[in-house]
């Protein structure tokens, strides 16, 4: 059976922004890397029209809530509040990282994202650090397992992480802001929740009650 309804899934925490809106096998993206949250309302408004749709017809909104850009991470998740505000959709909030481990190939992997120089975002095992190379490196080494490393453009080029990579004979993963469809799973993963209750937070994408 078909689902009569439409998902949407918003990512302003890293490169610009992307959205993507699915249904079944329905897919319809787009990414900008230089785009801001401010023109989230446009882009949706876009995808609406090449899914010949509206608005009614979205149900979910997923969210990802950093790390990343703050500017960024605050208008994406107050425009998905503004979206879900009518109660007429539900809003899911996910890690960034939890989201993008959803590209791995293999349980046993780590995610890491670079902050600033010589330091990472990493998820391992469900946890999540704010830590140096060394500490990165020392905390995904305890396992003996083979192991995947889902990271950035950077994670590449850093001498000691791509010393690990060749050492280890570690599968690695690179990603960018194309990537949002493997993160549908978390609909069925997550619970819904209100995301970033906050005073700075406002919704920006209103809708009319009936």
């Amino acid at each position: 059976m078909q689902n009569s309804y439409f998902d949407l899934i918003i990512d302003t925490s890293r490169y610009g922004m992307a959205m993507g809106l699915y249904r079944d096998n329905e897919i319809h993206e787009h990414f900008d890397e230089n785009a801001r949250g401010e023109v989230a309302g446009v882009v949706l408004d876009k995808l609406l029209l090449a899914a010949s749709t509206s608005l009614d017809d979205v149900k979910r909104v997923l969210v990802t809530l950093g790390p990343g850009s703050f500017t960024g991470l605050r208008t994406g998740i107050a425009f998905c509040q503004g979206l879900c505000f009518s109660g007429k959709r539900t809003l899911y909030g996910v890690s960034t990282l939890q989201a993008l481990s959803s590209l791995a190939h293999i349980d046993n992997n780590a995610v890491l994202m670079k902050a600033r120089p010589g330091y990472w975002y990493l998820r391992f095992q469900e946890h999540e650090h704010f830590c140096s190379t060394e500490e990165a490196l020392a905390i995904i080494t305890v396992s003996n397992s083979p192991l995947e490393i889902v990271g950035d453009s950077f994670t590449a080029e850093d001498s000691e992480i791509g010393d690990f990579i060749k050492r280890r004979g570690v599968k690695w993963t690179p990603f960018s802001g194309r990537s949002l469809s493997t993160f549908l799973k978390f609909f069925d993963e997550l619970q819904p929740s209100l995301i970033q209750d906050a005073n700075y937070i406002q919704p920006s994408y209103f809708e009319k009650l009936k």
